[in-house]
């Protein structure tokens, strides 16, 4: 028996190196397209836009549209027109009843019902103290939704597949970050071989 569980061991040990490399392969593509995606927010700063108000406009109401003056507001109202005020008002009332029914507990921010019905004002960290703090969650949360491919209206296609957006310094940076699993390998049978039995 023992023969055969000593048999195994190296089929073992090599399935294993080769779930880890695929792992170390998968880890090195996720952090490319990561910085790849990264690059292109970083070349396209219009992307963070008004527009963008419609991809979470319960988020972009308390964090940014609070904090507008009235003249910031007409303002804005001049550049949507009616029907772009219009869509804005209506999903937002949809994505605030919806919030209210399906309580998501990954969002930012959440609703809740009072006794008597009424939306109950949000958790005090939940609420930025300023509109820069307002704009600066809203682009940070934006952001992560980008970074993970959430924005279902974008083609990622054309920014995951094109080298032109590689940060090779970040890529450097990231692979030096992490472990080698071969380097911990050697450094566990140095150990285990300089025990003294």
């Amino acid at each position: 028996m023992a023969k055969e569980s000593s048999k195994h061991e190296p089929e073992t040990l090599s399935n294993e190196l080769i779930l880890s490399a695929e792992k170390r392969f998968q880890s090195a593509a996720f952090i490319r397209t990561k910085n790849r995606r990264m690059k292109w927010l970083e070349t396209n700063p219009d992307y963070f836009s008004g527009d963008l108000e419609l991809a979470d406009p319960l988020l972009y109401d308390r964090l940014v549209r609070r904090f507008q003056s009235a003249a910031e507001r007409e303002a804005e109202g001049r550049r949507k027109g009616y029907s772009g005020i219009l869509e804005a008002d209506i999903l937002r009332g949809e994505a605030k009843l919806d919030a209210l029914q399906h309580v998501d507990p990954n969002v930012a921010i959440t609703y809740k019902r009072g006794p008597d019905g009424q939306i109950v004002a949000e958790d005090k960290d939940e609420v930025p103290q300023s509109k820069e703090e307002g704009l600066e969650m809203w682009r940070k949360q934006m952001e992560w939704r980008f970074l993970k491919g959430g924005d279902t209206d974008f083609d990622y296609s054309s920014v995951d597949n094109n080298e032109a957006y590689d940060d090779h310094t970040a890529e450097e940076r990231d692979e030096e970050e992490k472990v080698s699993p071969s380097n911990t390998l050697l450094e566990l049978s140095a150990d285990v071989n300089s025990i003294v039995l």
